[in-house]
């Protein structure tokens, strides 16, 4: 025989239920070194930091920050553009792909550079920039173009430290404005036309040449 259920009990059952669905949307665990930005109605509210938060469902949501990243599948990089509600504030290497770039004797190289930087600021890097990643990376490029392009090419083998170090300083200011640290900037490696490759091969020969000689 079953037994009625009293309207009050059944009250009580839903507002249980109701209760235990708020608490588990507003519950947000963020491990350490993450953050999340969180806005009430559409407007910032505030940044959550690693441990236990809990937020309003529904009148509180998270903001996402779009991200890109490359990865290597084969000889080919591959651009993967993400949203990601979760900002990760360690640091992080972009190692974007080749570059050509023209040096002041009118070479063209292609340069692979990598980038390590680091999100100071979550609020700046999610409102200041549609898309912060993406715009550290065209900073990036823009910059090493510039300092590039007023070097010739034996200047550019050996001062790599240099070229790193204007490129980096280059970047501090802009990328400040978007809660970005920019920790070091790399030229991995230079890749030169045949012709000039071969070129300079024989210059060397030639020189060692010289120095046996003498």
């Amino acid at each position: 025989m079953d037994l009625p259920i009293s309207p009050g009990l059944l009250i009580s059952l839903i507002i249980v239920l109701i209760a235990i669905v708020i608490i588990s949307k507003g519950l947000i665990i963020i491990r350490q070194s993450e953050v999340m930005v969180v806005e009430r109605l559409g407007s910032f509210h505030r940044v959550l930091e690693s441990g236990i938060n809990i937020i309003i469902p529904f009148i509180e949501q998270p903001r996402a920050i779009t991200m890109l990243r490359y990865r290597k599948m084969g000889e080919e990089y591959t651009a993967i553009t993400t949203d990601e509600t979760r900002i990760d504030r360690r640091e992080t290497v972009m190692d974007f792909p080749g570059q050509p770039v023209v040096t002041t004797d009118n070479v063209t190289v292609r340069i692979n550079g990598a980038l390590y930087y680091q999100i100071i600021d979550p609020k700046r890097a999610v409102y200041e920039v549609e898309n912060m990643s993406q715009a550290v990376e065209v900073l990036a490029k823009t910059t090493l173009r510039s300092v590039v392009g007023k070097m010739e090419l034996d200047k550019l083998f050996e001062s790599r430290a240099e070229v790193n170090n204007e490129i980096q300083a280059a970047m501090e200011e802009p990328a400040s404005k978007w809660g970005v640290k920019i920790s070091r900037v790399e030229v991995q490696d230079i890749a030169m036309p045949e012709e000039v490759e071969t070129a300079m091969r024989l210059q060397m020969a030639a020189e060692r040449k010289r120095r046996a000689t003498v």
